[in-house]
C-alpha cells in the first residue's frame, strides 16, 4: 500500500497529537491524586453492620461545629434512625450499601452521591436554612427504587 506525502504527515501528526493529549490527561490524573467523588475508603459490604460507623449508624456530634450522620443504603431504604442536625454546622455525611449501587441525594442542596456497595462515600455539607429535607434514591436500584427515601430535619 502506498501512501501518498501529505497523507503520511498528517498521520503522523495525529498519532503525535493523540499521544500528547493522552500524556496529559495521564499525568493530570495521577500526578494530582485524583480520586472518585466521595474518597477510597473501603469497607466489607457484609460486616458493614459491625464496623464502625455503620454499627450505630444515626447522627453523632464530633466537635461543637462538626456532626456525623452515618447511613447505610440497602434495597429500598436506608437505616438511619430519626436525622435531626442543626442548620449552621458542618455536617459529615458517610454512606455505604450492602447489596447494590444506590444514590444519596438530599433535595435542594448540593448532597448527591454515588453509593457503592465496598466503599464509603463521605460529603460535607453545611445547611443554612431550618427545615425539612427529603433524601432520595436516584439510581435505580429494583422494583421497590420508588419507595427508597428519607428525610433529615434541620433546626
Amino acid at each position: 500500500m502506498h501512501l501518498h506525502k501529505y497523507e503520511k504527515i498528517w498521520l503522523v501528526f495525529g498519532i503525535i497529537a493523540l499521544a500528547i493529549f493522552l500524556g496529559v490527561v495521564g499525568v493530570s490524573a495521577f500526578s494530582h491524586d485524583h480520586t472518585p467523588a466521595g474518597g477510597m475508603h473501603t469497607i466489607d459490604p457484609e460486616k458493614v453492620n459491625e464496623t464502625a460507623p455503620f454499627d450505630k449508624p444515626g447522627v453523632t456530634q464530633i466537635d461543637d461545629d462538626t456532626y456525623q450522620v452515618a447511613i447505610v443504603a440497602m434495597a429500598f431504604g436506608y437505616t438511619a434512625p430519626e436525622l435531626k442536625v442543626p442548620a449552621g454546622k458542618e455536617i459529615i455525611f458517610h454512606v455505604t450499601s450492602t447489596d447494590v449501587v444506590h444514590s444519596f441525594t438530599i433535595d435542594n442542596t448540593k448532597v448527591n452521591m454515588m453509593v457503592v456497595p465496598g466503599q464509603i462515600t463521605t460529603k460535607s455539607y453545611t445547611f443554612d436554612k431550618p427545615g425539612k429535607y427529603l433524601i432520595l434514591c436516584n439510581e435505580y436500584c429494583g422494583t421497590g427504587h420508588h419507595m427508597m427515601f428519607n428525610e433529615i430535619e434541620v433546626y
